[in-house]
């Protein structure tokens, strides 16, 4: 159950900042449409650092929960549960929210926002994701070998006197 949550979080979360970032996107469009090259590149920078530094607070507990390597938690299923449903699910809201006028999404048409926009974003965010856990669980793991006491090497046999 609880693994259940901590996906669908990362899915709604992530979901609904791709979604703030279209409409975002949009309306910047709508009034400055000479500007949307810088407008998209910033749009992806937010998502992409905002999904790294999840995936990064992910691996870095986990490492810390569990300093073995080989006794982790899972955390490749759930960023591609949330990857997934956080991608079709941005796609279909997009795609709903593209008929309240005001709004201009692209105009794109439901297969497409579930179909080519919802992969592109699983990807946005399944791969930044596990690179943030990556480096997470690489630099939790670092601390945790640079604060480890320090082990001894047993004394060298005593002299008998």
């Amino acid at each position: 159950m609880i693994d259940m949550n901590a996906w669908v979080l990362r899915a709604m979360g992530l979901g609904a900042l791709t979604v703030g970032l279209e409409i975002l996107l949009g309306f910047g469009m709508r009034y400055w449409p000479t500007s949307g090259a810088w407008m998209r590149i910033l749009s992806l920078i937010v998502l992409v650092a905002a999904v790294i530094a999840w995936g990064w607070l992910d691996g870095r507990s986990d490492r810390r929960a569990n300093p073995d390597p080989e006794h982790g938690a899972d955390l490749t299923m759930r960023w591609l549960k949330a990857a997934l449903a956080g991608g079709i699910g941005a796609g279909l809201v997009a795609w709903i929210l593209d008929f309240i006028p005001g709004f201009d999404l692209g105009d794109q048409g439901l297969v497409f926002n579930i179909t080519s926009g919802a992969a592109f974003i699983v990807l946005l965010i399944f791969i930044p994701g596990m690179l943030g856990v990556a480096l997470g669980r690489w630099l939790a793991g670092r601390d945790g070998k640079k604060n480890a006491p320090a082990t001894t090497a047993p004394d060298p046999e005593p002299a008998n006197a």
